[in-house]
C-alpha cells in the first residue's frame, strides 16, 4: 500500500547538510527550505551548479567533518567521490549519511531524484521532476534531426566525454551520434588535438563560446587549427551546469539541445 505524501513528511529529517554538488541541487529541488541547514562549498558556483541562484538562499560552507558537526545535523548527503575519510569519520561520529552515486544515464539520475525526494519527505515532488524529465525528452526527440550528424564533446585540456556517460545520452536523443565513444572509449580520455583534426566530428560541444583562453585549461580550445575547422556555426555550447550532474537541470539541457539541433537544421 502506497503511503500519503503526509506520511512521509511526517518522519522526514528537519537538519540537512550537504557536502556534495549533485545533492546541493537535488535538495534545493526537493526539501523544504527549513529542512536544509547547510550545501556544500560548491553550491553557489554558476558555472557548475544549477541551482546556484536559488542556493544563495542557505549557508553554503560544508565541507569538512569539523564543519558539518558543528551544524548539529539529522542527515548528511554525499557523494560517493566525496572524501572517505570525511564520510568515515561522520559515521563513526553516529550520523546518517546517505551517498549519491555518479549519474552516468538518466535512468541514473531519476533514480536519484526518487532516493532523495524520499529521504526528505516529498516523494511526490520527485515525480513532477521526473514527469518534466520525460516532457523533455519528448519534446528534444521530436527536434532530431533525421541525418544524425556526428558531435564530440571537447572539454578543458583536449578531455572527450565517451560513450556510456549522461552527455552521451543527452547528444543521443537530441539526435547526435556521439564520436566520443569512437574517440575515447565509453568512459571518455584525453584526446590528442590531431585526432580530432585528422577525423573531425561535423560538430564540437563546448562549454562557453568564448574565442579567447582563460587559461593553459582551455587554451587548446582557442587553437587556430579548431577555430578553423570549428567555426562558430559548427559548435554546440552546452553551459557544464547543465551536465554535471543531472536531476533538476536534465530538462534544461534536454531543451537547450533540442533548440542547436533546431539551429543546425534551419541553417544555411
Amino acid at each position: 500500500m502506497l503511503l500519503p505524501a503526509a506520511a512521509f513528511a511526517a518522519t522526514a529529517p528537519s537538519r540537512i547538510v550537504s557536502i556534495n554538488l549533485c545533492a546541493d541541487e537535488l535538495l534545493v529541488s526537493l526539501a523544504d527550505p527549513d529542512q536544509i541547514v547547510a550545501l556544500s562549498i560548491y553550491a553557489t558556483d554558476a558555472t557548475l551548479s544549477f541551482t546556484a541562484d536559488a542556493a544563495r538562499a542557505f549557508r553554503h560552507d560544508a565541507a569538512t567533518a569539523e564543519t558539518v558537526v558543528g551544524l548539529d545535523p539529522d542527515l548528511v548527503v554525499a557523494g560517493r567521490f566525496t572524501k572517505r575519510a570525511t564520510r568515515d569519520m561522520l559515521e563513526r561520529l553516529g550520523y546518517r549519511v546517505e551517498l549519491l552515486g555518479a549519474a552516468r544515464s538518466i535512468a541514473d539520475s531519476i533514480a536519484q531524484i526518487r532516493q532523495v525526494a524520499a529521504l526528505v519527505g516529498h516523494p511526490e515532488r520527485g515525480e513532477a521532476l521526473v514527469a518534466r524529465i520525460e516532457e523533455a525528452r519528448t519534446r528534444a526527440e521530436a527536434a532530431a534531426p533525421s541525418d544524425k550528424p556526428t558531435a564530440a564533446v571537447y572539454q578543458r585540456r583536449g578531455y572527450v566525454t565517451g560513450g556510456d556517460t549522461l552527455t552521451g545520452e543527452l547528444l543521443a536523443i537530441a539526435g547526435f551520434t556521439n564520436d566520443g565513444e569512437i574517440l575515447a572509449g565509453k568512459s571518455g580520455d584525453f584526446v590528442p588535438l590531431e585526432r580530432i583534426v585528422a577525423g573531425p566530428p561535423d560538430f564540437i560541444v563546448v562549454a562557453a563560446s568564448t574565442k579567447r583562453a582563460e587559461d593553459q585549461g582551455s587554451a587548446l580550445l582557442a587553437h587556430p587549427a579548431l577555430a578553423r575547422i570549428y567555426p562558430p556555426e559548427r559548435r554546440i555550447v552546452l553551459p557544464e551546469k547543465l551536465t554535471v550532474c543531472g536531476g533538476p537541470s536534465l530538462p534544461a539541457a534536454l531543451d537547450w539541445l533540442a533548440s542547436e539541433a533546431r539551429r543546425i537544421q534551419t541553417s544555411p
